[in-house]
């Protein structure tokens, strides 16, 4: 299903500074998540983050604070436990999920985003985990639980929908 602007929401989790030198390719997966956050601000989509635990893991990258109208400080591994469906604007049924780690808070508040009647898209390039194998299976159960799998530019793409749109010339500086 193509993604519609209006009914869109980023959930960032947990890209958090104490987290990410830990996860493979840490800096590329917090460099597209800023990307995908960016873009969604660019076209008026909200951006909400988690932090696990913040205390023991510290809080989001610097960046990413910044792209979030509110970041939810959770210990559940699925963010929606502690706060994140309540937080989540009314209207927006369509959760654009990106972050870490794929294998356990990515899974967990996708499969609980997804069992709270959402839609949910995870964002491949923009989630991450300490091992390969773990992210990998990840997608795939996400998948197979009803999550659609895009890419930070598909995402882009689907919200613009025409080379027409009147931010179009903005966001595709974002996305090169």
């Amino acid at each position: 299903m193509l993604h519609s602007l209006s009914e869109s929401i980023v959930v960032l989790i947990d890209l958090q500074t104490r987290l990410m030198p830990a996860i493979h390719d840490g800096a590329s997966v917090v460099g597209q998540a800023i990307r995908l956050g960016r873009i969604a601000r660019g076209l008026d989509v909200p951006v909400i983050g988690t932090e696990q635990n913040p205390r023991a893991l510290g809080e989001n990258a610097e960046e990413i604070k910044e792209l979030c109208s509110m970041t939810v400080a959770k210990h559940h591994f699925d963010a929606t436990a502690d706060g994140l469906f309540d937080a989540l604007p009314q209207g927006r049924t369509r959760a654009i999920v990106a972050g870490c780690e794929a294998h356990v808070c990515v899974l967990q508040t996708a499969i609980g985003l997804l069992h709270r009647g959402l839609s949910v898209t995870v964002v491949a390039d923009a989630v991450g985990s300490r091992k390969v194998v773990d992210k990998e299976v990840a997608i795939s159960r996400l998948n197979k639980a009803g999550a659609e799998v895009a890419t930070v530019e598909m995402v882009a793409f689907e919200w613009l929908r025409s080379s027409q749109h009147p931010r179009f010339r903005d966001i595709l500086e974002l996305i090169k």
